[in-house]
């Protein structure tokens, strides 16, 4: 009888655990869904966008996976001096790097830098507490735009000098949907030597000029 018990109090803690995480990864799916969605509509309501409403449609993401969203040791760059970015156009734009994040995946570690866009903290002081972290990787110029992608962030995000770096938020700058945009070039450091396959895709409307 004991032996029973214990087996019916062990399938009940496993199913128990099971619906956890089946609740985890809804809750994380509809975050990031929510998240997304913001992401349409600020095309919409940005004077600049390149996109229309209907354009929108053709925005392409891969599936939300929790894997992809990772704690990242923020080791910051005190010494660093402003340097001339190269942007997708031919211009250059002033940053800083502000902090080298460290991270794990699998068996190996990662390290990407992430800066302050001093031209934009220039022209407004909003963007004061703004980090910027541009990155490429292995999907680019397949599954994803071939220029790299793009992660925001604000200061107030680091917590304890970690930063949770949440790739399914990763996302394409203008020139993936049309010319005439500024778009930095991620800097050679950001080269990850791995496939993300998180975050926004290689838009599947046609690009415009």
């Amino acid at each position: 009888m004991k032996k029973i018990r214990f087996y019916l109090i062990c399938l009940a803690l496993s199913s128990a655990n099971a619906l956890m995480a089946q609740h985890a990864d809804a809750s994380f799916a509809e975050h990031i869904a929510q998240h997304r969605q913001h992401y349409k509509n600020e095309f919409i309501s940005e004077p600049r966008s390149p996109l229309k409403v209907q354009d929108t449609a053709w925005l392409d993401f891969y599936p939300p996976d929790q894997f992809w969203q990772l704690s990242a040791k923020v080791i910051l760059s005190k010494d660093a001096q402003p340097f001339e970015l190269p942007t997708y156009s031919g211009k250059t734009r002033l940053h800083r790097q502000y902090a080298t994040l460290e991270f794990e995946l699998g068996n190996q570690t990662f390290s990407l830098a992430i800066y302050q866009n001093l031209y934009l903290i220039g022209r407004d002081s909003s963007y004061e507490d703004y980090l910027f972290l541009p990155f490429k990787d292995l999907t680019n110029g397949d599954q994803t735009y071939g220029g790299g992608r793009y992660l925001d962030f604000r200061l107030g995000d680091i917590q304890n000098d970690t930063l949770v770096v949440d790739f399914n938020k990763c996302y394409n700058p203008y020139c993936a949907y049309s010319d005439g945009y500024n778009c930095p070039i991620p800097p050679k450091e950001n080269h990850l030597g791995i496939a993300v396959r998180a975050g926004e895709k290689v838009f599947r409307g046609e690009k415009k000029h």
